[in-house]
């Protein structure tokens, strides 16, 4: 297969057919070697494998963290639409979406005029922890935090052109940028001794607002993530989530949430946890 002689685009059956096969390692050598070629140079094909890559990543972590279930896992394929098409629906689902956020909002403290949506703010949280089934409840969204932790990493951490959306050099408008859009100030902890330097970071969704999440890299090519946001608890022991080779200590100090997760060792990114908890105001009664 020779390389292109100009760049990708297009959607032709050719052209999508030859990087599919070359994501999925399908290519002899000197095809996929075509293909590596005309990657470095046609931005629009890059772009494309690289948008493949992070959807193929997400759909592994999350048909993964099904595997519990007693139901498969499995996926839905259909029709690809028109651009204009999707477009307008994502247009109308947006706006039906805001006027519902707008209606929940109004109606929430009489739904639950003791939750913590409801006017007693605190004392609403502070009933349902006197429940019995707040524990239950509180487990399940610190786990929920943890795996959306996971899947972010499972999603970011393989891309080679796109990792970060700030990079390490611009350290100090990253932090900036991130605490402001989170309302808390952020710190990023070095991890040098442990033969990690920073990446840099981007902003991601979280359950009920904005999370950061902040990459680091070893000289033989790894990587850990360390994913925050709000969770309005003020502590909260570390503990570990499991996905494959993955995993995910996950913790909470003053009010924000800390998700540590790599494809190291389980000992020792336990002790990269532990040193960023410590760093980032923890204490060692959550070890």
């Amino acid at each position: 297969m020779a390389a292109s002689a100009h760049p990708v685009d297009s959607d032709s059956d050719m052209d999508l057919a030859a990087l599919g096969a070359w994501l999925d390692d399908e290519l002899p050598a000197d095809a996929r070697a075509a293909v590596q070629a005309r990657l470095v140079v046609e931005e629009h094909a890059a772009q494309r494998v690289a948008a493949w890559r992070a959807q193929k990543a997400a759909l592994q972590a999350l048909c993964r963290a099904g595997d519990e279930a007693a139901e498969p896992a499995c996926l839905v394929l259909r029709r690809r639409d028109p651009w204009w098409r999707r477009a307008g629906l994502a247009a109308a689902w947006a706006v039906a979406g805001a006027g519902f956020a707008v209606a929940a909002g109004a109606l929430m403290p009489q739904w639950f005029p003791d939750g913590p949506w409801g006017a007693a703010g605190t004392a609403g949280v502070a009933n349902l922890a006197n429940s019995g089934q707040a524990p239950a409840a509180l487990a399940r969204d610190a786990e929920g935090f943890a795996r959306r932790a996971d899947v972010a990493y499972a999603v970011y951490s393989p891309e080679v052109r796109h990792p970060v959306e700030v990079g390490a050099a611009d350290e100090a408008h990253l932090v900036a940028w991130l605490s402001k859009r989170l309302g808390k100030p952020l710190a990023i902890p070095p991890l040098g001794e442990y033969g990690y330097a920073l990446v840099g970071g981007r902003l991601l969704p979280g359950a009920a607002g904005p999370a950061a999440q902040f990459m680091y890299q070893n000289p033989a090519g790894a990587r850990l993530t360390l994913y925050v946001s709000a969770s309005g608890r003020d502590r909260d022991a570390v503990h570990l989530l499991s996905d494959g080779s993955r995993r995910t200590f996950y913790w909470s100090t003053k009010g924000m949430g800390y998700a540590l997760s790599g494809p190291a060792s389980e000992a020792r990114l336990r002790s990269i946890a532990y040193e960023v908890c410590g760093a980032l105001g923890g204490s060692p009664a959550q070890w």
